[in-house]
């Protein structure tokens, strides 16, 4: 058995055993790594107390009999079957919270069954303190900016088509940004679990070339951006897409329009106190009576405020800030950002 330190987890090649429980590793893990508990959660609290109460030896006590080797054995089979090798054992990596005894006891029965195994030093608290460390890196982060519609995630898949490093952070988050960005769509992950995928794309890019984002608020639905990497993002030269209103207005419609109609008044009902009063009115109105274009068309001009509020609140507009005036999203556009970014130094 060996051990391995938590800074190499991010290009770590392993399949990655999780034998925290259910419960922890539904709040949230490393990514990609699979849960093979040690214990239920119920069992967990069991030996947790008796730690508390009867000291060590009487919590291994206890837990030894909870330990179903043959059972988990079978588990480990199932999952890592996609990376059986022939005429040489699977390897794998094996955590717990503080890299203690429950990933020990796991690891030395997989060892003995016939794996090789390897066990993250300091467990997933110790990736944790990667994580958050990773946000205080800097990062040649290019911002791409955009009024609401302006077809910015569009235009990082295109980046990212011609092998420019990308991050879309609101596929990570599970949400659109606005009021609007979470119908029709599963629950977001925990904060902690964003932050573990966020920090995981960050780590595995490459320091020395631009790095590309959607221009942001802080909060997206319910998850907040961490704040030194918001405040990077904030710092970092944006290439500002300027499309017509009704172009704009056109491509939310399309996004948003075919939604459930319910769910576009509730999310109106929420942001009515910075909406307004007779702008909730009105465009509840809309909604209720089908007419979604002039619904969109108004709380578009709120977005349009809100947005622009956000861009000059950042520090050094003018010398961060380069406008492309267009009328649709073209390669040609494509071409000219790219252009500039090589004409704008990081830092």
């Amino acid at each position: 058995m060996e051990r391995i330190s938590a800074h190499t987890i991010w290009n770590q090649p392993l399949p990655v055993l999780d034998v925290r429980s259910p419960g922890e590793y539904n709040h949230a893990h490393i990514p990609g790594a699979y849960s093979l508990p040690l214990f239920t959660d119920e069992e967990r609290a069991i030996v947790g107390t008796s730690y508390k109460r009867q000291g060590r030896q009487q919590a291994i006590f206890k837990a030894l009999g909870f330990f179903k080797m043959q059972e988990m054995v079978k588990q480990a089979d199932k999952l890592l079957a996609p990376y059986k090798q022939k005429n040489a054992p699977t390897e794998v990596l094996v955590h717990c919270w503080r890299g203690g005894m429950r990933s020990a006891a796991v690891a030395w029965l997989l060892e003995l069954y016939g794996y090789k195994v390897q066990v993250l030093e300091g467990g997933y608290k110790a990736f944790r303190q990667q994580v958050l460390q990773a946000f205080e890196k800097p990062y040649a982060i290019r911002i791409v900016g955009g009024y609401t519609g302006s077809g910015k995630t569009e235009i990082l898949t295109e980046l990212h088509k011609r092998g420019e490093q990308i991050i879309d952070i609101e596929a990570l988050a599970g949400h659109r940004g606005s009021a609007f960005g979470g119908i029709g769509r599963p629950p977001q992950p925990t904060q902690e679990m964003f932050e573990n995928t966020l920090a995981l794309h960050l780590m595995q890019s490459d320091a020395q070339k631009s790095l590309w984002m959607e221009d942001e608020s802080q909060r997206i639905g319910v998850l907040n951006i961490p704040h030194t990497l918001w405040k990077t993002m904030r710092n970092s030269p944006v290439y500002f897409i300027d499309l017509p209103f009704e172009v704009r207005l056109s491509h939310i419609v399309a996004s948003y329009g075919s939604l459930n109609r319910e769910k576009l008044i509730e999310a109106v009902q929420r942001i009515q106190k910075r909406l307004g009063p007779l702008e909730t009115k009105i465009s509840t109105e809309h909604l209720q009576s089908g007419n979604i274009r002039e619904a969109f068309s108004l709380l578009l001009k709120y977005y349009d405020k809100f947005y622009l509020k956000g861009l000059h609140n950042r520090s050094n507009v003018a010398q961060q800030v380069t406008t492309f005036p267009c009328t649709t999203v073209t390669n040609e556009l494509i071409h000219q950002i790219l252009n500039a970014c090589t004409n704008v130094k990081y830092g």
